[in-house]
């Protein structure tokens, strides 16, 4: 597949070395490689979210705890973008058997628009569709122009509807 600025980039499954499922992404520089989060990857993959920029807002629900129940409960919707054994990019989705979501696509600064957070939603996309999801939603600032025009690059649509939200003590 074509990455940005002409220059080709190759996604293969099943390295040797890395866990099943495992992918790499191959360019001139470093390699990217995909896999499943693991609890090892949270300082970095919390550090990588605090320096993504406005679009992602953290809250009480990305306390640690929070989020290892989200990762417990899909442990295969929390995916990793890793480099020289750092995380690079993550996304964290969610099913509840009848909608997915996707939580804080993310990836660090100097790695952007090398194509890892389409490769992340691809394979995440795959993912909740192999688990039987139809509709998945994802929330994003309208303020965040670059995150909007991104996402309807990959087929997202806006909805024209009221957000609300509720938190629990």
């Amino acid at each position: 597949m074509a990455a940005p600025g002409g220059r080709r980039s190759r996604v293969s499954a099943g390295l040797s070395g890395g866990p099943p499922g495992a992918k790499s992404v191959n360019r001139s520089g470093p390699s990217v490689r995909l896999r499943e989060f693991t609890w090892e990857d949270w300082p970095g993959v919390l550090a990588l979210w605090r320096s993504a920029g406005p679009g992602i807002h953290l809250g009480r629900s990305d306390a640690p705890e929070e989020v290892r129940k989200k990762w417990q409960h899909d442990p295969d919707l929390f995916l990793i973008a890793e480099s020289d054994g750092q995380p690079v990019g993550a996304v964290m989705g969610g099913f509840d058997g009848r909608r997915g979501i996707v939580y804080h696509l993310a990836v660090s600064p100097a790695h952007r628009r090398q194509g890892i957070g389409r490769l992340l939603m691809i394979e995440l996309e795959r993912r909740m569709a192999a688990r039987g999801c139809v509709k998945s939603y994802l929330l994003a600032i309208p303020e965040n122009h670059e995150a909007v025009a991104f996402y309807r690059r990959l087929g997202w649509q806006v909805m024209d509807m009221v957000l609300m939200g509720k938190e629990f003590e």
